[in-house]
This record gives C-alpha cells, sequence and structure tokens, in this order.
C-alpha cells in the first residue's frame, strides 16, 4: 500500500511525463490542400512544382535550404513562419523561396 506522499510524487513524475511528452510532439505536416498551401503554391516535392506557372522555380530551391526553413537540412521536415504550427517537406517548395544565406 502507498501513503500519501508517495501517490503525490508518482503523480507528479507520471504528469511530468506527459507534459514533456506533449513538448516534443512535432507539429502537423503541411498538405498541398491546405488554403495557406495553395496561395504560395507549395509542393512537398520540389520536382512536382509547375514550371510554367512559376517559371523562376529551380529544381534545386527546396525548403531545406531556403532562408525561411527552421529545421535542420538532415530533417526530413521543420517548421516555416509561413505556416504557423505546420511543418514544411524539407524537399518541399513554395514561391516565398528565398536562397539561405
Amino acid at each position: 500500500m502507498i501513503d500519501r506522499r508517495q501517490f503525490v510524487v508518482q503523480i507528479s513524475a507520471a504528469s511530468g511525463a506527459l507534459m514533456a511528452g506533449q513538448a516534443i510532439a512535432q507539429p502537423a505536416l503541411l498538405s498541398e490542400t491546405d488554403p495557406q498551401a495553395i496561395a504560395l503554391g507549395y509542393k512537398a516535392d520540389t520536382t512536382k512544382v509547375d514550371a510554367a506557372k512559376y517559371p523562376k522555380h529551380a529544381a534545386t530551391q527546396e525548403c531545406k535550404n531556403c532562408a525561411l526553413y527552421q529545421g535542420k537540412p538532415s530533417d526530413a521536415a521543420g517548421p516555416c513562419p509561413l505556416f504557423a504550427g505546420k511543418q514544411v517537406a524539407a524537399k518541399g517548395w513554395c514561391s516565398a523561396w528565398a536562397k539561405k544565406a
């Protein structure tokens, strides 16, 4: 049988572990059908960008080498301030792409 003090310690530890798990959870991956994604011509795969619609697009332009991308280049996806609360594919592209310095 657990006494009150042990119970409180165990509950505190369990809720701390739950909170840590929530902090680590990754935001959802941006869908190409999201209204903001459509507005910016986002594609999860830069090779699928419509060249006629975006003639300045180059195959070497990917989210991971964009100045706005906040993930590591080695990550499969990362945050972008244009799509708050969602992650973009590292190999994706949108019309706001800007060369990373």
